[in-house]
């Protein structure tokens, strides 16, 4: 393992919470992660047919609910009685575990100051309710939390809302090429989110800036370290307790300082 990587932290992310072992998205999933020494925490925003943010990552509710239609089609006093258990997944280990709305998140995060959420708005939303009703009915309930928030999104227009509402802000890149290093150096987020796989060749250092970079899908520790020896700050995965114990593994094998899930 390359020795310069002994001297970098690296931030965990849970990415739709503890969502190896847990409904992804969930309360459980989110307890979980917090539970194991996770603070940072990651999921995903839609609005019922009503305009209510509930957390979810598919609009559609076939893989995670096993039932037809989606998420936009449903009142937010119907959709509180689905459970998203993800039957094909984790068959019926789960059974009672209900679509979580975006307030009943902030009032789990309102009892762990310690915790910050990446909170993404998803774009299927944003293109059926609009801009201004999305990001609007977001911020105003995240209110609460706004110091331990960052609004997310791969909508340019969407992050651009947030920011002029007093959030933190981060860029989910749909590509890592000089198109979108001229949007976001002109935007200049607090953080940016990009696919492992979408990155250059291993070789490469991540581009420079006042952002912080979240790289995402990553489930195995030397792929972590490799990141961050190219300038990632942050790891997002679902793999939430197999990347911990790899971490303390390794720490103690090598004199490592463990990856920051207690910060």
């Amino acid at each position: 393992m390359p020795g310069p990587l002994t001297h970098r932290l690296i931030h965990l992310i849970a990415h739709r919470g503890n969502a190896r072992d847990y409904p992804e998205n969930t309360l459980p999933a989110l307890r979980s992660a917090v539970e194991l020494g996770i603070r940072f925490l990651e999921f995903d925003v839609h609005l019922s047919a009503d305009g209510v943010p509930v957390v979810i990552h598919d609009h559609e509710l076939t893989r995670t609910a096993g039932l037809p239609g989606s998420v936009f089609d449903y009142s937010i006093a119907e959709l509180r009685q689905v459970e998203v258990n993800e039957p094909g997944r984790l068959g019926g280990r789960f059974h009672g575990v209900l679509i979580p709305t975006l307030a009943d998140v902030v009032e789990f995060l309102k009892e762990r100051h310690e915790i910050t959420a990446f909170v993404e708005i998803k774009r299927a939303s944003l293109r059926r309710f609009g801009h201004e009703q999305v990001v609007a009915r977001v911020l105003d309930i995240l209110k609460p939390v706004r110091s331990r928030c960052v609004v997310i999104s791969f909508d340019l227009p969407a992050v651009h809302m947030a920011r002029h509402g007093s959030f933190a802000i981060g860029w989910v890149l749909s590509d890592y090429d000089g198109h979108a290093r001229l949007k976001f150096e002109a935007l200049k987020p607090e953080f940016l989110f990009c696919d492992h796989e979408k990155l250059p060749p291993r070789d490469e250092r991540l581009w420079r800036g006042p952002w912080r970079w979240a790289i995402y899908e990553v489930e195995s520790v030397e792929l972590a370290l490799s990141l961050a020896e190219r300038g990632a700050d942050f790891i997002e995965t679902m793999a939430v307790a197999p990347m911990i114990q790899a971490f303390r593994s390794l720490a103690v094998r090598s004199n490592l300082k463990e990856p920051d899930e207690t910060r």
